[in-house]
């Protein structure tokens, strides 16, 4: 950014910051990104002592957009799991589907974490945060036949003990390219949110399972299909002539 403004980051100013996040081709997610970034930036740099104003005090921050969830289609999940896969591979579109699980999850599952008695998996998430979910009856199942000490899917020889989450990305991203699906790992946890508050579930509860910080994040998943609002359009009846009638009016008509 300095190099690009032509001045030293120490020494940058509101006007010169405001300049460079609206450059042109950047989406809102981005500039809210490098808003956070440089918010940060300059409250270390007083914090050290190294210039005693925040400009970014006088820069608004761009709002996010609100997505809207992208679930893996109801009519190609049956298509998904049906088509030929590792076990493991299996494990984890499960994980996702059926427990939500983002794919840094999946990547660290390990045998003791899970008690298939109890029927739960205890899950670090988001900043670390530990919490214990119910398993499904089919992972139950599939629990059955892994590990019951050691991570579900070691590393092959990379720096981390465990698989990393991008190779879980690619493998499930690879899963459903053979199976003609458009999707990836995280509309898989997208599904997962999606169906219970179609079921009825309370969004507290899906808050939850899902492990959002806020309730406000869980709310976009009551974002209504648009076939769900054809549905709901097409239900609509225009009463008769004689549900409107009073029912002395209706009486002398008939007499």
């Amino acid at each position: 950014m300095s190099r690009e403004v032509g001045t030293k980051a120490v020494d940058l100013n509101s006007q010169q910051i405001a300049k460079w996040l609206a450059r042109p081709g950047w989406s809102a997610s981005t500039r809210a990104t490098y808003h956070a970034h440089l918010k940060s930036w300059f409250v270390w740099l007083i914090l050290m002592e190294y210039r005693e104003s925040n400009p970014m005090t006088k820069v608004g921050a761009p709002r996010r957009p609100r997505g809207e969830p992208k679930p893996v289609a109801n009519e190609h999940m049956p298509v998904l799991v049906q088509t030929r896969m590792h076990r493991k591979t299996r494990v984890m579109v499960h994980l996702a589907a059926l427990a939500g699980l983002r794919v840094h999850e999946i990547a660290r599952v390990r045998g003791e974490d899970v008690d298939i008695i109890a029927r739960t998996i205890t899950v670090v998430g988001k900043g670390e945060v530990t919490a214990v979910l119910p398993l499904h009856p089919d992972l139950v199942e599939l629990a059955k036949t892994m590990p019951r000490r050691g991570w579900w899917f070691p590393s092959r020889g990379g720096r981390l003990p465990h698989m990393a989450p991008k190779s879980v990305t690619n493998t499930l991203c690879g899963l459903m390219i053979r199976a003609e699906i458009p999707g990836s790992g995280h509309r898989l946890r997208h599904w997962f949110a999606t169906m219970l508050v179609r079921a009825g579930v309370d969004l507290r509860t899906v808050q939850e399972l899902m492990r959002h910080a806020s309730l406000q994040t869980t709310q976009i998943y009551t974002l209504v299909a648009d076939i769900q609002k054809v549905t709901a359009v097409e239900l609509l009846r225009f009463p008769s002539a004689e549900v409107d009638r009073p029912p002395t009016e209706i009486a002398a008509i008939a007499s």
